[in-house]
């Protein structure tokens, strides 16, 4: 029993990034999470990246899809990269807004990219709820916010249980709606 409790971190992880027609970078973290699709593009894992801006919210007085075009704009790849507006607050409901950007591009296949804990739920959601794709997932690292030897931070404990919760309602809930 301890070894399955200890070992929960680690299963939330999945990384294995495959070359894809699109890189598709989920919305949440606005730094790390971006940084790692550029890193995938550069690499050749891809030829366009889409990353996923939520529509609606705003930091102080611009929308974040304004701060992301400014952001794209200053980039080297901007001609590579369009911007998909989200408008759900859940992943599921992310896959669901993101299948017309998806569709837009053309793309057949496509390599996710999302913070390392989120991966297995992430991977598991866009399967199920747009399965006209096929999919690869990229973990992005945050040592601040999580680790897979999820026992020795505080923060890491509260994201890993937190994660395991929202796992636990996507497999046992949400899938089957």
């Amino acid at each position: 029993m301890l070894g399955l409790l200890a070992g929960s971190g680690r299963f939330l992880i999945v990384d294995q990034p495959q070359k894809s027609d699109v890189i598709m970078v989920l919305a949440g973290d606005t730094d790390l999470r971006p940084a790692r699709g550029l890193e995938l593009l550069r690499r050749g894992y891809a030829r366009r990246l889409i990353p996923n801006v939520p529509a609606d919210a705003k930091v102080f007085q611009w929308s974040e899809s304004e701060l992301a075009g400014k952001y794209v704009a200053g980039l080297p790849e901007a001609q590579l990269i369009t911007i998909c507006p989200i408008h759900g607050l859940s992943t599921k409901a992310e896959a669901q807004d993101a299948l017309l950007c998806l569709r837009q591009s053309g793309a057949r296949s496509v390599l996710l990219v999302t913070s390392d804990f989120h991966t297995r739920r992430a991977l598991s959601t866009f399967e199920k709820e747009v399965p006209d794709f096929v999919y690869s997932i990229a973990a992005t690292p945050n040592a601040g916010e999580f680790g897979a030897h999820w026992w020795k931070h505080r923060q890491w404990a509260k994201v890993n249980i937190d994660e395991w919760l929202r796992l636990s309602w996507w497999e046992l809930i949400d899938r089957w709606r």
